[in-house]
């Protein structure tokens, strides 16, 4: 059984890869419409839009830079981190800035509004893909994940505290909140919870050693 577990496993690496990256550039790609958008961003993106001219990156370097500083914060919590947490860091921040070179500014509300709505709908789509994948969670829900097993409070708590916080930071340091930051917060969490089934791949457990 566990020969046929650990090849199942092996079997299965190829498609989860490829999953994980997708998702991820997707997402990557999703963010730069509602950059794009300029009606409002997701509580991190106002943190790093803030971010990126006081530290002289851009906005994808920015979040990558950020999802790493994040990861350090994992190891007094004791998280260990899967492949996809390190592709998280690498590939979302990269995706964003190679978009932002191919997309447009959108002329007009309606435009800013359709793609908006895209790259909210996107978004929670791209993270089912690559949660789904199951390789790790990026740093950002590791955290969560980390401070809720330490502190023993509910995940809506911590995640509602998180998403305060960095939104009031990012806010001061003039990243863009709006209707978009609303919408966002209101949808996101249904959009992943939908898509995640369609995503999601069983993998084989190892067996237990008695």
């Amino acid at each position: 059984k566990g020969q046929f577990c650990a090849k199942s496993l092996l079997m299965m690496m190829p498609r989860r890869l490829f999953q994980l990256f997708w998702g991820l550039g997707l997402y990557g790609f999703s963010m730069a419409l509602m950059l794009r958008a300029n009606l409002g961003l997701d509580p991190w993106d106002v943190l790093h839009q803030g971010l990126a001219p006081r530290l002289g990156l851009s906005f994808g370097m920015t979040v990558n830079l950020i999802g790493a500083v994040v990861l350090l914060l994992w190891c007094p919590m004791r998280q260990r981190p899967g492949i996809g947490t390190v592709c998280n860091i690498v590939v979302i921040g990269t995706a964003v800035d190679l978009a932002l070179m191919m997309l447009p500014t959108p002329d007009g509300y309606a435009m800013r509004a359709t793609w908006l709505g895209a790259g909210i709908v996107l978004n929670g789509i791209a993270g089912g893909a690559y949660i789904g994948a199951g390789l790790g969670p990026g740093p950002r829900d590791g955290l969560m994940t980390g401070l809720c097993r330490r502190t023993g409070w509910p995940v809506k708590w911590v995640r509602t505290g998180i998403e305060i916080g960095v939104l009031a930071i990012g806010w001061m340091l003039g990243g863009t909140v709006g209707v978009g930051t609303i919408l966002y917060a209101a949808s996101i969490g249904w959009i992943v919870h939908h898509a995640l089934p369609f995503f999601r791949i069983d993998v084989p457990q190892r067996p237990a050693i008695a």
